[in-house]
């Protein structure tokens, strides 16, 4: 397995160019993150990812998560890690200072959590989790909880978790059974969630879950859910440490792929009841959880990215270094594979998903940013609005791009990429995880569609998709010929958006069923050309580098690096982008056989 470095210039391109940072750092908070700053923070992060997290990477795919006497074992070296994250603040990144965060933009945070992920997929998860839990327990906690339980949070010094499947209850989390029993001014909470990551570990003296439970008489259904604050271990009034609560990790899944990070089967009240503290009000508990949750769900469209830049670097060392094969240009023998034209081919369909999954993630971030911090209330509602129509398309487009990432890294491989000792096999088990986590893509593609796109009648989408097509005239028109092939690609793409969008206006309100068996090519669809119009303007500021020299106004890298940046765009309109028609054929032309056939028939 190759050694990971993070790719600090195209993070900082991105962030500057396609996440709108400069003008994210002009926000009231933001004043200090200045490109110095931003500098130091991206190349500190880089040397702790790749000297530090990303070594333990391999050894925590091969020794595993163990459970010893209800004690979770995490791989050796992973905890040193973690505490070396904590004491370098890295936990407290985006945080507002009043809470002890150093209050730096979630953008920034954003290609942070990317090394994190690339450089090791289950270590990074842990405090991924963390910065869920503080989100719900800032927007819903009371003051005292706050008060108690995001200081150590917000450092790492605690970790938090999210407590929503059961084994009967998956996606359908309203038929959860966890009870929650009046007990004074707290509950007692009895019941058995699974597949709760980082449920339990060896890093800290505490973990704070969050967990949906029915309070005893609710109502049935999603109606009647609330959410609990559970920790571990009960917290003093003092801040001190008291009793160990009524609840344990009983076994660990054995899966697929994230070895390192134990995937936990919690049992509550087993006892006498786990003690929980309502957070939010009674039987609002989703509404609270979805604070978490769509906060989980961009992060984990950033590890999709993580793992394709991961399985990226290993498939590109691995064929610059792979001798096999004539080229079949020169007749030349026993050349690097990166010769041949169908690795070629491999190789920068890979990196171009893998830089539109970046541009991605950094500018819902931005939007993220602008939403939370921008003065003008008009402005944050418009930012509000395109983040939460981008949240389902980075969640399932980036997973799904990651896994297809890692799939054609263990082909570069060939033969090669069969055998775990070269690690790309690792990447492609690794990266499987993430459809499926906080809603799998599915959901996600149903969620686009029935609560972003037909809930407004399309008045959202119609906005983004307008600023999109009014971007592709101006591109098309770049001096550039690339940049402006790239607009041209992007014109169709948005095109073929428009149509079907469209399409699913006409049909969802009279035949939903119809509208959700094409919901996924639908996300597909908007995912790649939304990918494909922030290369395009990825590459028109490229190109304006290019032309300036790095020490230009702009400057970000050499006019060999910009060339390469625009030569990348292009691959994408060229390769990705060509794809929308048959997309779009695939959701308005394809008529019922999706649900063609009768139960009996399958």
């Amino acid at each position: 397995m190759t050694d990971y470095r993070a790719p600090v210039d195209d993070m900082r391109f991105v962030l500057n160019h396609v996440a709108g940072l400069p003008g994210i750092a002009a926000l009231p908070g933001y004043e200090e993150a200045t490109g110095d700053l931003v500098d130091a923070v991206l190349d500190e992060a880089g040397r702790l990812a790749g000297e530090v997290v990303g070594p333990l990477n391999r050894r925590g795919d091969e020794e595993g998560a163990i459970l010893e006497n209800g004690v979770v074992r995490t791989p050796a070296g992973f905890r040193d890690a973690y505490w070396k994250f904590v004491e370098g603040g890295w936990n407290s990144v985006p945080f507002e200072p009043e809470i002890g965060g150093q209050g730096l933009p979630w953008a920034v945070n954003t290609a942070v959590s990317e090394m994190w992920g690339a450089a090791n997929t289950s270590w990074s998860l842990c405090p991924m989790l963390t910065v869920g839990a503080i989100e719900a327990i800032g927007a819903h906690g009371t003051e005292d909880q706050k008060a108690r339980y995001l200081p150590k949070l917000v450092t790492g010094e605690w970790t938090g978790t999210m407590n929503l499947t059961e084994p009967h209850a998956g996606s359908d989390v309203g038929a959860l059974r966890s009870k929650a029993v009046r007990d004074g001014d707290r509950f007692r909470i009895h019941g058995q969630k699974i597949f709760i990551t980082f449920g339990d570990q060896d890093y800290t003296e505490n973990v704070i879950h969050l967990v949906l439970a029915r309070i005893e008489g609710g109502p049935q259904g999603v109606k009647g859910i609330s959410l609990f604050l559970v920790p571990k271990v009960l917290v003093n009034d003092d801040g001190t440490l008291g009793q160990r609560n009524d609840l344990r990790p009983v076994s660990l899944e054995h899966k697929l792929g994230i070895h390192g990070s134990p995937t936990c089967v919690m049992a509550y009240g087993e006892n006498d009841g786990a003690v929980g503290y309502l957070i939010g009000e009674e039987n609002n508990g989703m509404a609270c959880m979805f604070t978490m949750m769509n906060n989980a769900r961009l992060n984990v469209g950033v590890a999709g990215l993580a793992t394709a830049e991961r399985a990226w670097q290993q498939a590109r060392a691995f064929a610059l270094e792979r001798t096999q094969g004539r080229d079949i240009a020169t007749g030349e023998p026993n050349v690097p594979i990166v010769r041949h034209p169908d690795v070629r081919r491999m190789l920068m369909d890979m990196k171009a998903k893998t830089e539109g999954m970046r541009a991605l993630c950094y500018y819902t971030a931005g939007r993220m940013d602008v939403a939370r911090k921008h003065p003008d209330a008009e402005v944050r509602k418009a930012a509000q609005s395109d983040l939460d129509l981008l949240i389902p398309v980075v969640k399932a487009w980036c997973t799904d791009t990651g896994c297809d990432v890692a799939f054609t890294g263990v082909q570069v491989h060939g033969g090669m990429g069969f055998i775990e000792e070269t690690g790309a096999a690792q990447h492609m088990r690794d990266a499987r995880i993430h459809p499926i986590y906080e809603g799998t893509n599915g959901i996600q593609a149903n969620d686009l569609l029935g609560r972003k796109i037909l809930r407004d009648g399309g008045e959202s989408a119609r906005t983004f998709l307008a600023g999109m097509a009014s971007d592709s005239a101006d591109i098309a028109g770049s001096e550039n010929a690339d940049v402006a092939a790239c607009g041209r690609a992007l014109a169709a793409s948005v095109q073929a958006l428009e149509q079907a969008t469209a399409w699913m206006l006409a049909t969802g309100p009279s035949d939903i069923c119809r509208a959700s068996a094409h919901a996924v090519p639908y996300l597909t669809l908007f995912g790649n050309t939304v990918g494909g119009w922030l290369m395009a303007r990825a590459a028109a500021a490229a190109a304006v580098d290019g032309a300036n020299g790095p020490d230009g106004p702009n400057g970000f890298g050499g006019a060999d690096w910009c060339a390469a940046k625009i030569k990348t765009a292009r691959f994408y309109a060229d390769h990705i982008l060509s794809r929308s028609g048959g997309l779009l054929a695939s959701i308005a032309d394809s008529g019922d056989t999706v649900m063609a056939l009768a139960e009996d028939q399958f």
